[in-house]
């Protein structure tokens, strides 16, 4: 594992869900909490949003209900994770300080309505934000029920950016303490192009709606400074709650979904890695990325954390809200604990009857007790009592695939050389053909420690510092193998091409060059004399220590090499110069790599059976329709205690934990 690990209160399994007992009478909150018990749910995250209940008018504070939901859930032995609501200010905040309203991009004031409405950077919401926390913090910071705290929600869902004139004065105070002198941003940034030399801070204004061709390095600065304001206002409630609460704090992240958060640099300032994930119904395989999201949030993590939100069944928010089908979250839940998930909790307990998410499935659906969604989230729960083992235990694995948001950012920005350079689709598309072979992975940064993989592999790392060029070349000299996909190492961290041909961090790594970049059209695929096609890139290399392992036999760049390898120390470097289609090349080359690099995997399983090794659980998850069978375990159901010794079945949809009790 990668990092350091969280600190954790978990000591089970911790199980439940969004509370949100305001929206009902009183009566009901009874029925609630004899339910919880009967799901066997341990935790409850509340108050998350009411704060306009809580502070009806600025300084006017009533906390009776909440103290007697507290106490309720308490006498039953529920914990509590308590919210700070203020990602849902209340309406006479809009009202007395109307500069705190959030502007787009477009220069546009938002209405109220909804919530995140508001500019991260505003004095008056901040200032209000710690005025809320800390009545909060005083008054439960030493509850026993109190077990964690759930500071704000999903920082940056809808008002990641503000381009307000508060903001705007904010972005240019960051430069000045990042830069201190106008002349180190403006060598930083290149503003020599276009005469866009500045002469002071103030003149820098904010990238908002403007020509195209709006200075990359400006761009990027500005999202790293708009995820430092959300991360200030968290540290500004963590800081206060510490001061009356020994309890950890969290905040629910979005990964990977939240393009414009960098979560390794949110991952230092939690106490424990919390994160939302929403299965994306239409989407093929969609239990694939589910995987994904998992092992990256793990890593983030540096070990075990806890799923903050999924779905018992259908959201309300995609284009069609499909519910899941029969298994299908016993199966979702399942493979996150099985990806180092010490925590399932859902949105929401109980299905709301007005709002936005009135349609959002919950673990009480409207439905009620007579519901097969109901039977499946007290059959979990029971399930997830005999599992609690697995807390705290780690997923280990030898191959990490690299990932960096800023990497994310600046291959998506404006005039690259193909709107089809798109930094999730090379990284799922490898990450897929990995899981389709049984490897676990890990992702990790470039810049970080990579001595313990035996193989790393980058799909798509436009953007490499210096330093990280230099991590990699090292990692590969010392005995790694590292596979790079095409379009890597060409920038630094200011988006400025490195000296030299391209790729500029990865050229002596790698052993070549590239002499000209063949984007392909829309429905090209040119051959390659392996058997395999390409598409998306083509490009011109030329082989500087490396030999060619299979050289395009059609496109732009027939007879020229598309796939290297490179020795180098004790280690080989290999590079894909075309995307490479798992049917059509990918998996072979992943297969050939993986085995070069001594990586096992399990022989005689089934494609659609996700088998994740946790500690000493195997986890073994039939996505197909067909029954199977999974060989040469040795153990026991930590389910239904039956002795495995060789073959284990596994029914079509379903799930089998074995703890290994012989190698």
């Amino acid at each position: 594992m990668q990092g350091t690990p969280q600190e954790t209160a978990l000591q089970t399994i911790r199980y439940g869900g969004d509370y949100n007992p305001e929206q009902w009478p009183e009566q009901t909150w009874l029925e609630d909490v004899r339910l919880m018990r009967e799901a066997g749910v341990n935790l409850v995250s509340l108050g998350v949003f009411n704060w306009g209940i809580l502070e009806p008018a600025p300084g006017e504070y009533d906390f009776s209900d909440l103290d007697r939901m507290i106490e309720l859930l308490h006498e039953n032995g529920i914990g509590v994770n308590l919210g700070t609501p203020t990602s849902s200010p209340p309406a006479w905040l809009r009202q007395s300080h109307p500069e705190i309203r959030l502007v787009d991009f477009d220069g546009r004031v938002m209405a109220g309505g909804s919530r995140h409405g508001v500019c991260p950077s505003s004095p008056a919401y901040t200032e209000a934000c710690a005025n809320i926390v800390e009545r909060l913090a005083e008054r439960y910071g030493d509850h026993p029920a109190v077990e964690m705290w759930h500071l704000h929600n999903e920082y940056g869902w809808a008002n990641v950016e503000c381009y307000c004139d508060t903001s705007a004065a904010a972005f240019r105070g960051w430069l000045a303490e990042k830069y201190v002198d106008i002349g180190q941003l403006n060598d930083a940034w290149g503003t020599a192009f276009w005469g866009l030399v500045y002469r002071s801070f103030d003149q820098v204004e904010t990238p908002s709606a403007a020509p195209p061709g709006v200075n990359p390095a400006l761009k990027l600065d500005w999202k790293r400074f708009s995820g430092d304001a959300h991360i200030a206002n968290y540290l500004l409630q963590r800081d206060i709650i510490a001061r009356y609460s020994k309890a950890p704090a969290t905040t629910n992240f979005m990964i990977p979904n939240c393009e414009d958060m960098d979560y390794f640099r949110w991952a230092p300032v939690v106490d424990i890695v919390s994160n939302n994930h929403y299965l994306i119904a239409e989407r093929p395989e969609n239990h694939i990325e589910l995987s994904m999201s998992a092992d990256l949030t793990r890593s983030v993590a540096g070990g075990p954390w806890m799923v903050m939100e999924h779905s018992t069944s259908a959201v309300n928010w995609q284009p069609r809200n499909i519910a899941k089908t029969p298994g299908e979250m016993r199966r979702n839940s399942l493979a996150h604990l099985a990806r180092g998930a010490d925590g399932l909790m859902f949105f929401q307990w109980r299905a709301s009857r007005a709002g936005a998410e009135k349609f959002h499935s919950a673990m009480l659906p409207h439905g009620g007790t007579d519901t097969q969604v109901w039977r499946d989230v007290v059959s979990l729960g029971g399930e997830l009592k005999r599992l609690a083992p697995v807390v705290g235990s780690n997923v280990e694995s030898d191959v990490a695939i690299l990932w960096d948001w800023e990497s994310w950012w600046a291959l998506e920005l404006e005039w690259r050389p193909s709107e089809d350079l798109r930094f999730r689709e090379r990284v799922e598309a490898y990450y897929a053909s990995l899981w389709k072979q049984h490897v676990t992975v890990d992702f990790a940064h470039p810049e970080s420690d990579l001595s313990g993989y035996r193989l790393v592999v980058a799909p798509s790392s436009y953007l490499l510092s210096e330093a990280a060029g230099k991590n990699l070349r090292g990692y590969v000299e010392n005995g790694g193998n590292l596979l790079v996909s095409y379009f890597s190492g060409i920038v630094d961290e200011h988006d400025g091409v490195h000296p030299g041909p391209h790729p500029g961090a990865l050229r002596e790594t790698l052993g070549l060059w590239t002499e000209e970049f063949h984007p392909l059209h829309q429905d090209e695929a040119p051959a390659l004399d392996s058997g395999a096609r390409g598409r998306i890139w083509s490009e011109r290399v030329r082989l500087e220590g490396a030999e060619s392992v299979a050289a395009f036999a059609g496109g732009p760049d027939a007879g020229h090499p598309a796939i290297t390898r490179h020795r180098l120390g004790g280690g080989t470097a290999w590079y894909a110069a075309t995307a490479l289609d798992d049917a059509t090349g990918l998996r072979s080359l992943l297969a050939e790599v993986l085995d070069a690099s001594g990586v096992q995997r399990p022989a005689g399983v089934a494609e659609s059976v996700e088998l994740i090794r946790r500690g000493d659980h195997c986890f073994l998850i039939n996505h197909g329709d067909q029954d199977t069978t999974v060989p040469d375990l040795r153990g026991t159901d930590a389910l239904t205690g039956a002795d495995y010794d060789g073959d284990v079945p596994v029914s079509a949809g379903e799930v089998v934990v074995v703890t290994i009790t012989k190698e």
